[in-house]
């Protein structure tokens, strides 16, 4: 064979096997969703580039056919090439072998797969038109290999495929913020709602003793001026003890036209939606939904009374605190000096955790019940104890519940510098 008819033929299988490997690289990389965006405007290319994306094992299929048969063509026209100029078969194949091996390694993989990586959805939009035609050339391979994958699945049967773990979704979200595609709110709101089927009713409650409601028999003035100091439009009203809860008023219907209403307070209230605190807050969601309300009365296992959880509460969980013009502003990690910070034991624990660095684990939701639970008894204001690399301070009580701590910092560890 003519020298230059074989190092033309080794040339051409040279740009064919970095064409499929760059094509296979391009296909197995790129964006969907952006390649369908780009679809949507108008693109041709980008649609049929789209389209064969989706029916991947026929495209994978092409591609591995192609790169073989040019792979196997380069290596033996070199054979052939290096036979005759050296007029040794052996040394020839030799050569031959270490020649095409480095040529294909740089030119047919490395550098157009290199290429494909870092522009995988033009690639793919330039390459479409030509693996087309290669689909249509080699159907006849592609249906018999088609078959034979058949066989293969019923020989050894595929396991169900794993759907992606919450894990693996945060994590996720988390590559894409460091690459700059969302800014650091919109991270949050996709962990938020990631998480959001985690959370229980308890993890987001209003708890008791926190609860802003009225008695059924207190005078209209008294509900009166709970709806002017607290600003909710919505209050539990409850008969003899909050355990007992009668029904949900609502400010439009407590204030008329004329003024306060003149009607019992039994006759415009409406009736409570109650659950257990163990309710996933979106099936909570659900519920306050078809049940066209806003607020649910949260019980235990007896029917006592826990809390509140309203649907502005769910709402935070995805977007962050919701703010109006009447909520008082709290600061629940002030800082007092470099090491030292003023912590309002409303804050969940969660939140705690993470701000000191620390891996605790506790059945409590808020810092107040953690406290209690690592001093064994109720807290008073100047009580103190220690706790990983944190020196803690009760600074406030109310009745029976801590409202305020401080945390002091210190430079190691204490269980480090025991070790």
């Amino acid at each position: 064979m003519n020298t230059t008819v074989c190092i033309i033929i080794m040339v051409c299988c040279i740009i064919g096997s970095g064409y499929f490997s760059a094509t296979e690289t391009a296909f197995s990389s790129l964006n969907q969703t952006r390649l369908k965006a780009l679809a949507e405007k108008g693109s041709k290319r980008a649609a049929l580039a789209y389209r064969l994306s989706e029916n991947y094992d026929k495209l994978i299929s092409t591609i591995l056919i192609g790169n073989n048969i040019v792979n196997i063509l380069v290596a033996s026209i070199g054979t052939i090439l290096f036979a005759q100029l050296l007029s040794d078969p052996d040394l020839g194949a030799t050569v031959s072998t270490v020649v095409v091996t480095v040529m294909v390694l740089i030119f047919g993989e490395i550098t157009p797969k290199s290429i494909a990586k870092d522009f995988p959805e033009r690639f793919a939009m330039f390459s479409s038109p030509i693996i087309r035609g290669l689909i249509v050339l080699l159907a006849p391979l592609n249906f018999v290999f088609t078959q034979w994958k058949k066989l293969v699945s019923k020989l050894f049967k595929k396991q169900e495929e794993e759907k992606m773990s919450q894990e693996e979704l945060l994590l996720l979200v988390e590559e894409v913020q460091q690459e700059g595609a969302i800014d650091d709110d919109e991270g949050d709101l996709l962990r938020n709602a990631i998480e959001f089927t985690d959370r229980n009713a308890e993890d987001i409650l209003t708890p008791r003793m926190d609860l802003a409601a009225v008695e059924v028999n207190d005078p209209k003035e008294e509900i009166a001026r709970v709806f002017y100091e607290t600003r909710f439009s919505r209050l539990p009203v409850y008969e003899e003890s909050i355990d007992k809860v009668l029904g949900i008023i609502h400010l439009k219907d407590f204030f008329t036209p004329e003024g306060i209403t003149k009607q019992p307070l039994t006759q415009i209230i409406t009736e409570p939606l109650y659950i257990q605190k163990s309710v996933k807050i979106d099936d909570l969601l659900k519920l306050l939904q078809q049940n066209k309300t806003h607020l649910a009365i949260v019980v235990d296992e007896y029917g006592g009374t826990v809390g509140i959880v309203t649907m502005e509460d769910i709402f935070e969980e995805l977007v962050g605190d919701i703010w109006d013009e009447h909520d008082e502003v709290i600061e629940e990690f002030t800082r007092l000096d470099d090491q030292t910070y003023r912590v309002d034991c409303t804050v969940k624990f969660d939140e705690f955790n993470e701000f000191f660095d620390l891996n605790a684990t506790t059945e409590r939701n808020s810092v107040g019940g953690w406290v209690m639970e690592c001093m064994g008894k109720i807290p008073q204001a100047g009580d103190q104890f220690d706790f990983d690399h944190l020196h803690i301070t009760v600074a406030e009580t109310d009745g029976k519940r801590v409202t305020f701590i401080t945390v002091t910092t210190v430079s190691s560890k204490t269980t480090d510098e025991t070790e």
